[in-house]
């Protein structure tokens, strides 16, 4: 090769190198500003933020916010009148709503009190009322020993006609006895006199006395 084309070979490389490292120098990454807030935009996030925040107020029906902070309470929780019965012997008997924590006697008052003559010493006044009960004025239950106590009837019982139980409701006959009774009646037939008791187990001369005038054929 000559001179003249080695040197234009060579202008040209460094032409070629110059356009790249221009390219390159051009291409390199620019730092860019972050552009910051201003004043017009800055209400705008506030008020975002806030509405992420804040709950949400409960709408009235009529379309206005309500307080749920001024919500009242139902009034007289827990204080529910008691409605209760008082019967037998007052001015007023009938079903009576009380106030809560009423007590017998008040129970008794607005009933118009117990009728004249009326003992009411069995009530115990100061107790407190329950709702739905009964308040009895006048009218004592009876004695539970005396409902459990057989009574001796009145008239003479057929010793061929009755029934354990009638035997059974006689003074000195127990359900042994009573049973021994109908059992000698049904192997030995109707009793033809009253003696032929002698002859069951259980009843001697003194017992036979005292059943004779309870019984008869």
């Amino acid at each position: 090769m000559d001179r003249k084309a080695v040197l234009g070979l060579g202008v040209l490389l460094l032409l070629a190198v110059a356009y790249a490292i221009q390219h390159f120098w051009l291409g390199r990454p620019q730092p860019v500003a972050v552009p910051t807030a201003t004043g017009k935009t800055a209400p705008s996030a506030a008020a975002a933020a806030g509405d992420t925040e804040s709950p949400a107020q409960p709408v009235a029906p009529g379309g206005e916010s309500a307080d749920t902070g001024a919500a009242p309470e139902p009034s007289g929780s827990g204080q529910l009148p008691v409605v209760i019965d008082v019967a037998g012997r007052v001015v007023h008997p009938g079903v009576l709503s009380l106030p809560a924590g009423s007590r017998v006697a008040d129970a008794l008052r607005a009933a118009g009190g117990a009728q004249a003559g009326v003992d009411t010493d069995g009530l115990n006044l100061a107790r407190v009322l329950v709702d739905g009960e009964q308040v009895l004025v006048g009218s004592p239950a009876p004695a539970a020993g005396n409902a459990a106590e057989p009574t001796a009837p009145k008239a003479p019982v057929s010793i061929n006609r009755a029934t354990q139980e009638q035997l059974d409701a006689l003074p000195g006959i127990g359900p042994a006895l009573a049973r021994r009774i109908l059992d000698f009646r049904t192997q030995h037939g109707p009793f033809r006199s009253l003696e032929q008791l002698r002859q069951i187990s259980g009843i001697g001369g003194r017992k036979f006395a005292e059943l004779r005038p309870l019984l008869v054929l």
